[in-house]
């Protein structure tokens, strides 16, 4: 039976078709590997995918132009855009949080119907035994209820809670709704809304101590540093994952994006400024190593550190996937929370 496996530090990917009734199997990843087109062998086709720039390989095969899991392992990982396949390398270590127990929660919606930015939806996480008038922290996520449902975020929050790791708190989970592309590309009116609008409606709405601390990943980091960057003191702190931080020297591949004069006019600003907004929040960065936006995270996490704003940084061996910013979750978000909420 063609089975795919890992082999030291290369993976062997196959694929069975003992008919050979594909004319053409390869791998598809975010990542650049170079031909991965398979070889037929006894019994269907294979390929050796060697020197991978991550600690665990997600995948797809590409059979006859049709985009696939491997029907060979059962690692499947889900997205808004389907089941990958994924294979761990020896290096590979799943958070230490998933194996914990959780501390259970209750959720409940909030809705503005009526912005600047359109309507607002979030889901609000809470542990069972606090009603909303007990004052709580509260995280606050951009694309929430994709990274909650493929980043673990309220399962990361219940163990850490469980454990005493983290202060009980809340989470807001924010839907970005069906134009995300528009509202995440530094759109003021987006910007307006969250900070004018959303949070205040969400403090109304249950007990808050603090300010929150506002995440997002991709494009949702992006966002969240706009907003932040015109009302510097809605957040307590920012944790941003992959941002999609891009520059025409850094990023020409992503030219071609609806919003490109948006997002690089915006990043061309905050490169060019001197000094932080007073009350600026603490920032933390996190990449995948693999990523194209690496590079353009390093530049924006050292020019974030230059201009005076308290910066961290978490990497791992990933490439721009879920499973890579649920990974770094732990420690590195939580040492901001803990750092924003002791202050």
């Amino acid at each position: 039976m063609l089975v795919t496996e890992v082999d030291g530090e290369d993976v062997v990917v196959r694929y069975a078709d003992p008919d050979h009734v594909a004319t053409h199997v390869s791998v598809w990843a975010h990542l650049h590997l170079g031909d991965t087109s398979m070889h037929q062998v006894e019994g269907g086709w294979e390929v050796r995918v060697s020197g991978l720039p991550v600690d665990r390989f997600e995948y797809l095969l590409d059979v006859d132009g049709d985009l696939r899991p491997d029907p060979s392992n059962p690692r499947i990982t889900g997205g808004p855009f389907g089941d990958h396949s994924w294979i761990p390398l020896p290096a590979y270590r799943e958070p230490v949080w998933l194996g914990l127990e959780t501390y259970p929660g209750d959720r409940a919606t909030l809705t503005l119907s009526r912005t600047g930015a359109g309507r607002f939806d979030a889901e609000i996480w809470s542990p069972v035994d606090t009603s909303v008038t007990d004052p709580l922290p509260l995280l606050l996520s951009h694309d929430g209820p994709e990274m909650d449902a493929y980043g673990g975020l309220t399962a990361y929050v219940a163990a850490l809670v469980a454990a005493g790791t983290l202060p009980p708190m809340r989470v807001a989970m924010v839907a970005a709704g069906p134009r995300r592309n528009k509202r995440y590309a530094a759109n003021p009116a987006y910007a307006r809304a969250l900070t004018s609008r959303l949070v205040p409606a969400l403090t109304d709405a249950v007990a808050t101590e603090g300010r929150p601390v506002l995440i997002g990943q991709s494009l949702g980091a992006l966002a969240a540093l706009h907003a932040t960057w015109t009302s510097p003191t809605t957040f307590g702190g920012l944790f941003l994952q992959s941002g999609s931080f891009f520059t025409p020297e850094l990023d020409p591949q992503e030219s071609g994006f609806e919003h490109w004069r948006e997002v690089t006019g915006f990043v061309a600003s905050v490169l060019a400024s001197s000094r932080a907004a007073p009350g600026a929040p603490p920032i933390t960065l996190t990449c995948g190593t693999a990523e194209e936006n690496h590079a353009n995270n390093v530049a924006m996490r050292d020019h974030l550190a230059a201009v005076g704003v308290e910066t961290g940084w978490g990497e791992v061996r990933d490439g721009h996937t879920w499973t890579c910013w649920r990974d770094t979750l732990d420690p590195h978000l939580t040492d901001l929370l803990l750092r924003v909420w002791a202050a």
